[in-house]
């Protein structure tokens, strides 16, 4: 982990690039958020959940960059077992997880997070860098994640 947060200002560029032309493809062919879902948004602290588009994958698609894909692993960011990401608006989920509430309220808790601090460059720098850190799941962002969501009735 020491290699790769000394690497890290060169990390961030590619990421925020990659998670842009995630979103990108997530807006154009994700359905917006139904009910609960578009509620649950809102009390997970979403300014703007209409935005939202949530695009339905068979895995969770990881960055074809090696440097980036090596620091997603080593994170635990990136698995086989990984069953949706937060990109600002665009919410990948996968496939068989598709109904899961939960999920989709935790990744509605990084949308939010990715307004705070003020979109891919400013969420990104903060929560890589505690994964970093600190590691993942015990970074501070995602345990806000995990807590909020851990509210949402099934």
């Amino acid at each position: 982990m020491n290699l790769l947060l000394k690497i890290f200002p060169l990390i961030l560029p590619v990421a925020v690039r990659w998670a842009e032309r995630a979103e990108k493809r997530i807006l154009r062919e994700g359905v917006p958020l139904g009910e609960p879902n578009l509620s649950d948004a809102r009390v997970m602290g979403v300014v703007c959940p209409e935005r939202i588009r949530l695009l339905r994958v068979d895995g969770i698609p990881f960055p074809g960059n090696p440097v980036l894909m090596f620091a997603a692993q080593k994170t635990g960011l990136c698995s086989p077992h990984t069953a949706g990401m937060a990109l600002r608006y665009g919410i990948f989920v996968r496939k068989d997880c598709w109904s899961d509430r939960h999920l989709i309220a935790h990744e509605c808790v990084h949308t939010a997070q990715y307004e705070k601090f003020g979109g891919f460059r400013g969420f990104l720098s903060r929560y890589l860098r505690e994964c970093l850190e600190i590691g993942y799941p015990a970074a501070p962002m995602e345990q806000e994640a995990i807590a909020k969501s851990a509210a949402i009735s099934a």
